[in-house]
């Protein structure tokens, strides 16, 4: 594919978004991601429907979403700048009271959320007779066991839901992407080279390497970037500075192995905090702010049709829609467990907000990021079955939960 025609295609998606965009600001007035991605799971059924009479149309659409590695997109491009943008707004002092819940959850609960729906997912896979090993049950709970921090950030902001509440929702996410790819990595290791094939000592060292790498050199990071700042007095070159650390940064900790994701968060909490707060000027913040804002919102915005239009190229089946469907419901247990354990035992020294267990149940959305990883499995490894059923919870999550997480919680506030 020419670069010219790639560039062509994304043209026409920000296109569409701009477009989108507009038709839900102007008549509908539904969060700005949710009504882009219906939208495009619209158009995306249109299409579908349009192949049915002129096949050659619809191949022709799936192909050209095909050109777009949605996995390689998200993951290599876009994450970056969307949790740095997210990070950079996060109040440190806020966060550093909320630390020890935000840390079990986005630890202790995926990992206990990756085994009940690994579990679970295997006795389901038996009773629709589909022969899939427990190791990629196992697989497929570390993908979509994260929250999504691009659609927890992007959706939760609309909801107004309690402020200490959407800290730990929107604090975990942050952090439990960075913790969920070192889990999801490890199982697939293992998975290659077989059950066993990686000792507890391997996994250790990879979740150091990766986890404890990526937030340290996150922290390196953001003190170059506050250093950087300090010295100068142009907000022009300071939001430069800004963009080096995400763009340097990212591909810099790919090539040291460690934590891209978490590294991101680390960055963006000490630029919006100590650079924000010590050495920008007024000018400045409010350049480098609105510069992220609209980073944050443009690229959101464009992640979320991307996501509508991967029904395009996905490997529909009934029985697989059906089994997606069962999923759903496994997760928001598994979900529900993850969050309820934690607060049990964490109740004795942190203090939780009146229904705070439904409310971060609800409000664990599921977005691009679980997609993304499914698409990175081998096709050996039951990829269109579990892309499949992800995409299934994904729009499930975004849809439905991101539009009554807002209604959920004031009615609970109410009693």
């Amino acid at each position: 594919m020419k670069s010219l025609e790639l560039y062509s295609i994304i043209s026409v998606l920000f296109v569409l978004t701009a477009v989108f965009s507009y038709i839900n600001h102007r008549y509908i007035r539904l969060p700005a991601t949710i009504g882009i991605m219906i939208f495009a799971l619209l158009l995306s059924l249109f299409f579908i429907g349009l192949g049915n009479l002129y096949p050659q149309f619809s191949d022709r659409a799936v192909e050209l979403i095909n050109v777009l590695d949605f996995h390689k997109i998200l993951m290599k491009m876009m994450l970056s700048f969307l949790l740095f943008a997210g990070a950079i707004h996060i109040n440190a002092q806020s966060l550093k009271r909320e630390a020890l819940p935000i840390l079990t959850f986005s630890t202790v609960g995926t990992i206990l959320s990756t085994f009940i729906v690994g579990g679970l997912m295997f006795l389901v896979f038996k009773l629709f007779y589909l022969p899939i090993g427990f190791i990629y049950c196992l697989l497929f709970g570390a993908l979509i066991s994260p929250t999504d921090p691009i659609a927890v950030l992007g959706i939760l902001r609309h909801a107004k839901i309690p402020a200490t509440l959407e800290l730990k929702i929107c604090g975990e996410s942050l952090f439990n992407d960075g913790i969920a790819v070192v889990i999801f990595i490890s199982i697939l290791e293992i998975a290659v080279g077989g059950n066993g094939h990686l000792s507890y000592t391997d996994v250790s060292l990879l979740f150091l390497r990766e986890a404890v790498g990526g937030l340290l050199f996150g922290a390196l990071l953001g003190y170059i970037g506050y250093r950087a700042m300090r010295s100068v007095d142009n907000y022009q070159l300071e939001v430069l500075i800004t963009l080096a650390i995400v763009m340097g940064g990212y591909a810099l900790a790919d090539l040291l192995g460690v934590s891209g994701p978490l590294a991101m968060v680390v960055a963006g909490i000490i630029t919006g905090n100590v650079g924000k707060g010590l050495v920008m000027r007024d000018i400045t913040m409010d350049y480098v702010t609105k510069f992220w804002e609209m980073i944050d919102e443009i690229l959101n915005s464009f992640l979320f049709l991307l996501i509508g239009f991967e029904m395009l190229v996905i490997k529909w089946s009934p029985q697989l829609v059906g089994i997606g469907v069962i999923t759903i419901f496994i997760v928001l247990m598994a979900r529900w467990i993850s969050v309820a354990v934690p607060v049990f035992f964490l109740r004795f020294k942190n203090t939780f907000e009146k229904n705070a267990i439904p409310i971060l149940t609800w409000g664990g959305l599921r977005g691009g990021i679980s997609v993304a990883l499914a698409l990175s499995l081998p096709n050996e490894m039951f990829k269109d079955e579990f892309v499949v059923i992800t995409y299934v919870v994904v729009v499930f999550s975004i849809l439905v939960q991101g539009l009554t997480i807002g209604k959920l919680a004031r009615e609970l506030s109410a009693k």
